[in-house]
């Protein structure tokens, strides 16, 4: 009899389930609110108009449909009932299932601020990246026809919270838009002097790294010109801009990186979570009492030498093999080999030609870090066809230091009804 497997996700965890699962007896229902699959990383460059959404993105029934025994469902999934090995959907509709794999990645957390995302959205959806984009290229035409300096000033500041990998990407990439790609191309404001200040509230960035590193990062966005605000504390973001106390950055362009939490569909698996909402697996990536449930990715909670492994693609597509190979042979729970991560590298991208990488105690930073960092998204990403797409438009920017994706299309920002690009926020699962 075929096995029922359903892969709630259609991120790199999810899909990496499913390829491996081809020519085996599985029959494989995925489901994800969106129809695309996205991969997360490389957001940012959506956002500073590197890169353009269909580069970072692809359909889910194109990237599985030569593989007979996979079924595509596009739904929402509100609630897992574990005890009757069911997966139930918004509209009513239920998935029973021989194995479930849990791969729904994260959303945005404001850490009970939810109004802040008004004001700050996060970089978690297409649409969240291309209404940042938006807010970011208006204001260069607005400041342009600004009558007073502290209108322009207002305008020309902009503001990433949230020192990881994520906020230092973006402040990085943001500030060489600013200084190379369009600075000669308006007349009444030299967007070169506009500020791009990155809010930390920990004593450095980048944490997941080591101090050495850290240290680096902070120091080469500080000479490309980001101003790095560490031990800073934010007490409110409204229309008027950012507070810390008592002191206020006035500013309309603020892209939150700060925090993430599971969604809210994963409350109801009963399983230990940490405050983050993430699940707690055991070493086979299954959740207690339950072997035929498996969470992987992002919103798995999986302890490696005494800390939770990292949120990375490479993460979430390691633990997806072993679990598709845990399905395919079918070993007794407790036969089953424990789940070991090869570490591939922790990568932050700081600017053209610079970045910074740990691999174990191994350390590298600059050029070599940055085309390490090229290669890990590179292959990692899981259209292929995009993946030389990507490499054409990094190869555009890096000869000509040019932007080519500077569409101003009429997204309203903070409009999100029907989710353009794909559904509810937030696409399920980068990882």
């Amino acid at each position: 009899m075929n096995k029922k497997v359903v892969i709630v996700g259609g991120g790199a965890g999810g899909l990496a389930t499913a390829k491996a699962l081809a020519g085996t007896d599985a029959q494989i229902t995925i489901i994800d609110k969106n129809n695309h699959h996205l991969f997360q990383p490389l957001l940012f460059q959506v956002a500073v108009a590197v890169l353009s959404p269909g580069d970072i993105a692809a359909p889910i029934r194109s990237i599985v449909g030569k593989q007979p025994n996979i079924r595509v469902v596009l739904g929402e999934v509100t609630r897992f009932d574990v005890n009757a090995r069911q997966v139930i959907l918004k509209d009513g509709s239920s998935y029973d299932y021989d194995y479930l794999v849990v791969a729904t990645g994260i959303k945005t957390c404001y850490y009970g601020n939810d109004h802040w995302e008004k004001f700050a959205p996060g970089l978690k959806t297409v649409v969240d990246a291309l209404e940042a984009r938006e807010k970011i290229l208006l204001a260069f035409e607005k400041a342009e026809i600004a009558e007073s300096q502290h209108e322009i000033q207002r305008l020309m500041t902009f503001v990433v919270v949230g020192g990881g990998p994520t906020g230092v990407e973006t402040a990085g990439a943001l500030r060489e838009l600013l200084n190379k790609s369009i600075e000669k191309e308006f007349k009444r404001v030299d967007t070169s002097r506009a500020r791009v200040i990155l809010i930390e509230a920990l004593d450095r960035i980048l944490c997941g790294l080591g101090p050495e590193l850290s240290a680096r990062a902070t120091a080469d966005l500080e000479k490309m010109g980001v101003e790095v605000w560490r031990n800073t504390r934010i007490t409110c973001i409204d229309e008027k801009g950012v507070w810390m106390e008592d002191k206020c950055i006035e500013t309309s362009n603020i892209i939150w990186a700060a925090g993430t939490m599971a969604p809210p569909e994963i409350s109801s698996i009963e399983a230990e979570k940490p405050r983050s909402g993430r699940i707690v697996v055991k070493s086979d990536c299954s959740i207690e009492n339950h072997p035929e449930v498996f969470v992987i990715g992002d919103v798995a909670w999986f302890m490696s030498e005494g800390n939770p492994l990292p949120q990375l693609a490479p993460v979430a597509v390691q633990q997806a093999k072993y679990v598709a190979g845990i399905i395919e042979r079918e070993p007794a729970a407790g036969n089953r080999p424990p789940f070991r991560y090869k570490d591939k590298g922790n990568v932050a991208v700081i600017g053209r030609a610079k970045a910074v990488m740990q691999i174990g105690k191994f350390k590298i930073y600059g050029f070599i870090a940055w085309l390490a960092w090229i290669l890990v998204h590179i292959m990692v990403m899981v259209d292929f066809r995009n993946r030389f797409k990507v490499l054409f438009e990094w190869r555009w920017h890096y000869l000509g230091n040019r932007h080519g994706i500077r569409l101003i299309t009429g997204i309203r920002p903070g409009c999100r009804q029907g989710e353009a690009s794909g559904g509810n926020q937030p696409p399920s699962n980068a990882a």
